[in-house]
């Protein structure tokens, strides 16, 4: 069961609930669920139908606006972006194009057709906690991020065990993966990433290289 961020094979089991193992990455620290206890895909889409968020959804805007708007402010006008896993309506691509950064959407169920070409930015919002394989996502947003390109990263951070084990986050069942800030600095390390941390939810991580 090797971690599905780093591949390392030493993981120990960080927590058990009624319905779920949690295993803990020796490496990159991240926190997984174990693949046979995933939802199938079509129990995941499922789920993912159920979703309402629209661009008429006030509060869901506010939501998305904690993130677009620190984003807004460490890109150059007119940087073109990428909203990867941007579920069956691409409500950030859309505010953000309206404010001046052409963004196209991508998402496996809802938008499949692959990205290609390279972005300024790629900005993924409450997603990377529903991926199986977050090591190769990361490894093809490398790909398509330009020189100096800003990746930016909105989920829940692990803080420690006492919180994860009475945490709603992990309940929903498509939830999968939960990183740290450890497990970002490790990426960043990794990859030769500049990591900043800029809200309990939110990251940036940035390709500085010309």
């Amino acid at each position: 069961m090797p971690c599905p961020l780093c591949c390392h094979q030493l993981v120990s089991h960080y927590h058990a609930d009624k319905k779920r193992d949690y295993w803990q990455c020796n490496c990159c620290q991240l926190v997984f669920v174990n693949e046979a206890q995933r939802l199938l895909p079509d129990a995941e889409k499922a789920i993912y139908d159920l979703h309402q968020n629209s661009h008429t959804d006030e509060g869901y805007l506010r939501f998305l606006s904690r993130f677009a708007e620190p984003l807004k402010q460490r890109l150059k006008q007119g940087a073109k972006g990428l909203d990867y896993g941007c579920g069956p309506a691409p409500v950030l691509a859309n505010m953000l194009s309206e404010s001046g950064f052409p963004t196209i959407g991508y998402d496996p169920f809802y938008l499949p057709a692959a990205p290609t070409g390279t972005f300024d930015f790629i900005c993924c919002t409450e997603a990377i906690e529903h991926f199986y394989q977050p090591g190769e996502v990361l490894k093809l947003w490398l790909t398509l991020m330009a020189p100096q390109a800003t990746l930016g990263i909105m989920t829940k951070r692990v803080i420690n065990k006492e919180r994860f084990a009475n945490w709603h986050y992990k309940n929903d069942q498509t939830h999968v993966c939960f990183f740290s800030e450890a497990t970002f600095t490790w990426i960043a390390q990794q990859y030769s990433l500049r990591l900043e941390i800029a809200g309990p939810d939110v990251v940036f991580l940035y390709r500085d290289k010309v």
